[in-house]
């Protein structure tokens, strides 16, 4: 790719010029078609140093009305988001639906710097451009119009450049020692760039454009650019063929299968719950300081004692070191991008604790149901999840997830209780009665649901939950468990 790359001849001004401003015409014009669409566009902007990717930009938007589009630098981001995973600030980043988001350098920039620092193996890198081609699938699939354009210049000009700037008192603040050292490892950094274009260049192609030429780079840029979105008008949202890659599945049970007698005395309660609760005391600490994330998950059936088996997990726990989130509908801003963006938004940092009470598998269960998405949209979803999770636990993160279990009989009793005491109304709905209703249409899609994705990296653990006290010293113990192997495991990382 970019090692055959030849610029193109020389063209005549005044035809790129009437070329160009046909071009801002037509994009403005584009504009109010994608808002009606409800198409969200994605254009990365990548390239060398000094190949101009920020003039580059501020051609794109001259004609744009800056309601319709945010330009975005993900590579100059606050230190904490080194504590995110790699693709969190460029998924932070996407647009709503009808809007466009423009970044300048992203994913493949900051991934082939890492490597060539040293700072990540191959296998971590290898991981990143896995995670990469995921990512730009799923946005496809979600509907998001995506364009990767590289800036390309020789070493000649970029030292031509790269000199200019620094001689000038204005722009040499311009010039960072990462530029010079890219131009200094010119030939390292093309093998890489073209290595990596190749890998990642299946499912969203890459553009070259000449950046040697500037005015030759902005009108194809905008041909570029105007072309994908007229083909996404026409075409209209994509939508994903659902598919299953090849994930360690552990085999779960049915819940019909689940024995949901066990209980436990109180007093046995009492002493094990303050038992495990100073354990996780303790390990919050660690946590802290060796930076490990954890993800804790609970889905169940309404009345089944989440809200209290979270309280138990959160009393130990420093306020400072975790969130607890509440996922109900999402809200207009959420509804308006990929799914699964609010709950990248809500992740912890390193050495933090996130407890999501309802999670990411509403997809394959309420939206299922609710009709809320396609049957496409949720059958994708199993395989998105994975990659999700998977991406989570490359990360370093503690990934639980609990279904809290109960039988019907205890579900009614429970909902019979609330219904009749006056303190306790509020948790009562209609919707939980209308749920009821469809217990058998949510228990197959629970079942289902635990087949496809309890992986080896992040499983499900099925809560019996008839007796919730039994269920809190049950999660406990498993989430103390993880923690303790977790802690352990990064300490010998650390020595080897």
């Amino acid at each position: 790719m970019l090692k055959e790359y030849a610029p193109a001849a020389p063209e005549d001004k005044k035809e790129l010029n009437r070329q160009i401003k046909a071009l801002r015409e037509k994009l403005l014009g584009q504009q109010q078609q994608l808002r009606d669409a409800k198409l969200p566009v994605i254009v990365l902007i990548e390239g060398w140093a000094a190949a101009g990717k920020g003039s580059l930009i501020k051609e794109l938007i001259s004609e744009i009305d800056p309601r319709f589009y945010s330009v975005v630098s993900p590579a100059i981001t606050p230190e904490v988001e080194a504590r995110y995973p790699f693709l969190y600030p460029y998924m932070k980043a996407i647009p709503m639906n009808g809007k466009i988001t423009f970044l300048d350098s992203g994913w493949m920039d900051c991934a082939v710097q890492k490597f060539l620092r040293h700072e990540i193996t191959k296998a971590e890198y290898r991981h990143r451009v896995r995670q990469i081609n995921e990512f730009e699938r799923q946005l496809r699939d979600g509907g998001y119009l995506v364009l990767k354009l590289f800036l390309h210049i020789d070493k000649a000009e970029q030292f031509r450049r790269l000199q200019g700037l620094v001689e000038a008192p204005e722009t040499e603040w311009r010039v960072s020692v990462d530029d010079l050292w890219q131009h200094r490892e010119y030939n390292r950094f093309l093998e890489a760039y073209d290595g990596f274009m190749e890998k990642t260049g299946d499912t969203i192609p890459w553009h070259i454009l000449d950046g040697s030429h500037s005015r030759v780079a902005v009108r194809d840029a905008m041909q570029l650019l105007a072309g994908r979105i007229d083909r996404g008008l026409a075409q209209g949202r994509y939508v994903g063929e659902p598919f299953e890659a090849d994930f360690p599945l552990i085999p779960m049970p049915k819940l019909a299968e689940v024995d949901l007698s066990p209980t436990i005395d109180d007093d046995e309660y009492k002493k094990t719950l303050k038992k495990l609760q100073n354990r996780l005391s303790e390990l919050h600490n660690i946590l802290y300081r060796k930076k490990i994330p954890v993800i804790l998950c609970y889905e169940g059936w309404d009345a089944a004692g989440k809200g209290g088996n979270i309280r138990r997990v959160a009393y130990p726990l420093d306020p400072r070191g975790f969130d607890v989130h509440p996922i109900a509908s999402p809200l207009p801003h959420e509804l308006n991008r990929q799914y699964l963006w609010r709950f990248w938004t809500r992740l912890p940092r390193t050495g933090h604790i996130a407890i999501f009470d309802r999670t990411w598998y509403g997809r394959v269960m309420v939206e299922r149901l609710e009709g809320f998405c396609t049957e496409d949209d949720w059958k994708r979803a199993y395989n998105e999840i994975n990659e999700f999770e998977r991406m989570l636990t490359d990360w370093g993160a503690v990934v639980l997830k609990f279904w809290i279990h109960i039988d019907q009989e205890t579900q009614l009793a429970r909902f019979t209780d609330r219904q009749n005491t006056p303190e306790k109304q509020w948790k009562i709905t209609d919707e939980d009665w209308r749920n009821r209703e469809k217990w058998p249409q949510y228990e197959l899609a629970v079942d289902e649901m635990l087949q496809k994705t309890s992986t080896r990296n992040a499983p499900w653990h099925i809560i019996e939950s008839n007796d919730k006290k039994y269920a809190r010293i049950r999660t406990l113990s498993i989430i103390v468990k993880a923690l303790e192997e977790a802690c352990d495991n990064r300490f010998k990382q650390i020595m080897e």
